[in-house]
C-alpha cells in the first residue's frame, strides 16, 4: 500500500496533489485546518482520509501522528509532502514583524514540526515493516530567487531549501529521502483569492505603492497562466516513487526565461531586470 501525508490540502496544490496521487491508487491522508475543507475531499474518493492538521499546532502534530499510525498498523509510511504554507506580500522595511514571523512558524517551524514528528514512522523507528519513507518538500522559484514584496516568504523557502539537503544529508542512516520540489506559478483559485486581497493592500500609501501594485498584478497574470496543478501532482509522485529521484525538481512555466536564464544572471543584472519591470526607481529630493 502507498501512502502518504499532505500537510496543507485544503486548497491549491495541496489538494491538487491529493487528489492526483489518490487517483493513481495512493492512500492519502490529507492534512487540513477544518473538518469542512475535509469533507469536499473525501466525497466519493475512498482513498483520501482527512485529517486534522494545523502544522503551526504542536497538539494537531502529535493527534495527527497517531491517526496515520494506527492505519498503518506497523507499516512503514511511504511519503511526507510538506506542502503547508502561507505568503503575503509587503516590502521587507514596513512590513509588520509579527507578520513576518508568521511566515516562519507556518513555513519553517510547521514544516520541521511536522517532519520529525512523522520521521519515526517515514523509518526511524526501526520496528516498523516496510521500505524507508521519503520527505517532499514543496519549496518555490522562490526558494532561489528573491523578488522584491516577497521577502517573507522567500527566506522561508531558501530555509527550506537548507533544510532539505541538510535532512538529506543527515537521514542516509535511516534511508530515508529529503527532496524539494520548486514549482513556478500554479492554477489554482488562490489567484482568485489574491485579486480580493490586494485591491486595498496595507502599502497603499508607503512608497512602494505603484511597484507593489504593478507586481501584485503580474503575480495574478502569471498564476492565471500557470502550470496545471497536475503537473505538480505528477512531479510529486515522481518524487515518491523513482527509483533515483533527483533531489531538488523545478516544474516552472517558460523554464528558460523563468528559472534556467534568472539562476544564472549576477545578481545585479537580476537587480536591473526586476526594477524595470516593477517600475523601482531611486527617489529624487525636491
Amino acid at each position: 500500500m502507498k501512502t502518504v501525508v499532505i500537510t496543507g490540502a485544503s486548497t491549491g496544490i495541496g489538494r491538487a496533489a491529493a487528489e492526483y496521487l489518490a487517483g493513481q491508487g495512493w492512500t492519502v491522508f490529507a492534512g487540513v485546518r477544518k473538518h469542512s475543507d475535509g469533507e469536499p475531499l473525501s466525497k466519493g474518493n475512498s482513498n483520501i482520509r482527512p485529517l486534522i492538521l494545523d502544522v503551526a499546532k504542536p497538539d494537531q502534530v502529535s493527534a495527527a501522528v497517531k491517526t496515520v499510525s494506527a492505519a498503518l498498523d506497523g507499516q512503514t509510511l511511504t511519503g511526507l509532502v510538506n506542502n503547508a504554507g502561507i505568503a503575503n506580500m509587503g516590502p521587507l522595511a514596513v512590513q509588520p514583524l509579527d507578520q513576518f514571523r508568521q511566515h516562519f512558524d507556518v513555513n519553517v517551524f510547521g514544516l520541521l514540526s511536522a517532519t520529525q514528528a512523522f520521521l519515526p514512522l517515514l523509518g526511524m523507528d526501526e520496528a516498523r515493516s516496510g521500505a524507508p519513507g521519503r520527505i517532499v518538500n514543496i519549496t518555490s522559484v522562490g526558494g532561489r530567487i528573491s523578488a522584491p514584496f516577497l521577502g517573507a516568504y522567500t527566506a522561508t523557502k531558501h530555509a527550506v531549501e537548507a533544510m532539505t539537503d541538510s535532512l538529506r544529508r543527515e537521514l542516509i542512516i535511516y534511508g530515508i529521502d529529503a527532496i524539494a520540489i520548486g514549482p513556478g506559478s500554479v492554477k489554482t483559485p488562490i489567484w482568485d483569492k489574491a485579486e480580493d486581497m490586494n485591491r486595498d493592500h496595507p502599502y497603499a500609501s508607503s512608497a512602494w505603492a505603484d511597484p507593489l501594485e504593478t507586481f501584485a498584478d503580474v503575480m495574478l497574470e502569471g498564476g492565471r497562466n500557470g502550470l496545471d496543478p497536475e503537473v505538480i501532482g505528477q512531479t510529486i509522485e515522481s518524487a515518491l516513487s523513482d527509483r533515483s529521484p533527483k533531489a531538488r525538481y523545478a516544474p516552472v512555466p517558460d523554464k528558460l526565461t523563468n528559472w534556467t536564464i534568472p539562476t544564472r544572471l549576477p545578481k545585479r543584472w537580476l537587480d536591473r531586470i526586476f526594477w524595470k519591470r516593477f517600475g523601482l526607481t531611486r527617489k529624487t529630493k525636491d
